[in-house]
């Protein structure tokens, strides 16, 4: 059981260092290409909209395979594309190849977030939960930096190359270490789709997306933040990832132990409150070398506590089709990816600083908080509903 939920890691650590290395590589990849930074942005566009896409499309068309073969196939796509994309020689080609690289990414975590809370004991789901994301933010810490500084000494395609290995090592340890599982879906995808009538879900999605976004407005930029707001030359981008991811780590852990403590919705409304005032904050403090690399650390710590709780939000949401759900869940992630990034770039590309996206990110958090208020309301609405026996 350990094992399985270690390989749903590595699995997770090749995801993470993918979708998050781009952000330490992106002035690289913009001069290699001859691009713009905002140009290159839409390589992090692009890769979230393969995860949107995909999330849906690849766990419905395997929902009648069992659940330990479906992870295993989604990794061998995974590491093809991203293999792929080390060799990509101009705009339009690494833009396809980052699609495509996205299109297993959420469904291996919505998958992987239902077998690892059938794998855990009774309340300690979230805590199974983590543990997976945890390979998400160890990539973070380890994988990002070493991609972004072999990216900075050599070339931003030395990055990609390392997310292949990574992809052979998930794929070795779910075809050994993940126990035979049951088909994705009992019932069929037709089954599966009856899950979209539910207003709930809906909102769940509207919630990961723009509170998500947040986080993401202000990671998109993190390099040229730190080289050309805060002043340090560019090898210390890969220290600020370190902190960064560091953080992340943390605060997926702080985030389960919430979910188990409160309930996950309530965890989400206090992580997103916090997530808008320290990027507030950060815009202020941004120009000083010390603490623009100690917010690096606490937004982290931050903007991570709503992964577990968020997802398990999603799946009790979807009860019935919570591998869909779950899936799609990952999906309105990396919206907030592709639309936090994209927004973000605006204010920036009209001129007014790598600081203005910090704001368009506690924007969009603090509008999450009013989507988590609304969807606490509507619970609560349907249990008033809820007719008493008498």
């Amino acid at each position: 059981m350990n094992k399985a939920l270690v390989a749903l890691a590595i699995g997770g650590f090749g995801i993470g260092m993918t979708e998050f290395v781009i952000m330490g590589i992106l002035p690289d990849v913009a001069k290699a290409l001859e691009i713009t930074i905002p140009q290159s942005g839409h390589f992090i566009s692009a890769y979230a909209l393969g995860v949107v896409v995909g999330a849906p499309l690849l766990t419905g068309l395997g929902s009648k395979w069992p659940a330990h073969r479906m992870l295993f196939y989604l990794m061998v796509w995974f590491t093809i594309f991203n293999t792929l994309s080390a060799f990509a020689n101009n705009y339009e080609s690494l833009l396809v190849l980052r699609f495509l690289s996205g299109l297993p990414h959420g469904a291996f975590f919505g998958i992987g977030a239902v077998v690892a809370g059938k794998l855990s004991k009774p309340g300690k789901e979230a805590q199974a939960i983590a543990i997976m994301f945890t390979g998400l933010t160890i990539a973070n810490v380890i994988g990002v930096p070493l991609g972004t500084y072999f990216g900075h000494e050599f070339s931003w395609s030395v990055a990609f190359l390392m997310v292949g290995v990574v992809g052979i090592m998930a794929m070795l340890s779910i075809k050994y270490w993940m126990p035979e599982l049951p088909q994705s879906s009992s019932g069929g995808i037709r089954k599966d789709l009856k899950v979209f009538r539910r207003l709930e879900l809906w909102m769940v999605i509207l919630l990961t997306t723009i509170g998500t976004g947040g986080f993401f407005a202000w990671y998109s930029y993190i390099a040229p933040l730190i080289t050309e707001v805060a002043g340090h030359p560019e090898g210390v981008v890969s220290y600020a990832m370190i902190l960064a991811g560091t953080g992340m780590a943390i605060g997926n852990l702080l985030g389960a132990k919430m979910a188990e403590k409160f309930s996950p919705i309530h965890a989400v409304v206090f992580a997103l409150m916090l997530m808008a005032s320290v990027l507030v904050a950060n815009t202020f403090l941004a120009g000083d070398p010390i603490a623009v690399l100690v917010m690096t650390f606490v937004i982290g710590v931050v903007a991570f506590c709503i992964s577990a709780p968020i997802q398990i939000t999603m799946i009790r949401t979807a009860k019935g089709s919570e591998m869909l759900g779950s899936s799609m869940n990952q999906s309105a992630f990396n919206m907030g990816n592709a639309s936090g990034a994209y927004l973000a770039g605006l204010p920036i590309a009209l001129g007014y600083g790598f600081t203005s996206a910090d704001l368009v990110g506690a924007a969009l958090a603090g509008m999450g908080v009013f989507i988590a208020l609304a969807i606490i309301l509507i619970r609560k609405k349907k249990m008033n509903l809820v007719p008493i026996n008498r």
